[in-house]
Formats: structure tokens, sequence, C-alpha cells
């Protein structure tokens, strides 16, 4: 029995010759596609990249939404609630004074 013997750089070189053009000639021999098919296959296409656009923008928008409403949260939380306007402070103490001449 031989042993083994490790192919030389023409060998190797001869072999991936052979391979490609085998897969050349595979390729050839492969009929052509039909233009109908392939309009209909990028119209099929374009229809995918449009409802995954269309998913993305969506999402987009609902996590800016969200954060927005989030960041509301925090500020409405963080600030402190405002105080009584003048004619609020005013109507309370005219009311206070108008219980008091009530009592009397």
């Amino acid at each position: 029995m031989a042993a083994y013997k490790e192919p030389d750089l023409n060998e190797r070189r001869n072999a991936a010759a052979a391979a490609r053009e085998k897969a050349l000639a595979k390729l050839r021999a492969k009929a052509p596609v039909d233009p109908a098919v392939q309009a209909k296959r990028m119209a099929a296409a374009e229809a995918r990249a449009q409802v995954q656009a269309e998913k993305r923008a969506a999402l987009k928008e609902k996590k800016a939404r969200e954060q927005a409403e989030k960041a509301a949260r925090i500020e409405a939380m963080s600030s402190p609630p405002p105080g009584p306007t003048e004619a609020e402070r005013k109507a309370a103490r005219d009311a206070k004074y108008a219980a008091r001449k009530a009592r009397r």
C-alpha cells in the first residue's frame, strides 16, 4: 500500500481550476430566469421590504412615545406641586372671612 502523497502546488491549482470550470459549466447549463417571474419576485421582495420598514417605523415611534411618557412621569414626580395662585389664595381668604362673619 502506497503512503499518502501531499499534492504539490500545480496539482492543487489544477484541481481548483477544474472545480471552477465545473461550477461555471453547471451555471451556464441552468435555464435563464423568465423576466415575468423575476419581476414578480422583485415586487414581492419590495413589498416585504416595505412591510418591514413600516414595522420598524411603528416600533421606533412606539419607543419614542414610551420614552417621552416616561420622561414626563419622571418630571412630574421630581417637580414639586405648584402652590395656589393669587386668585385661589384670595378666594380661600374670603371664604374664611365669610365663615367667621357667619359665626358672629
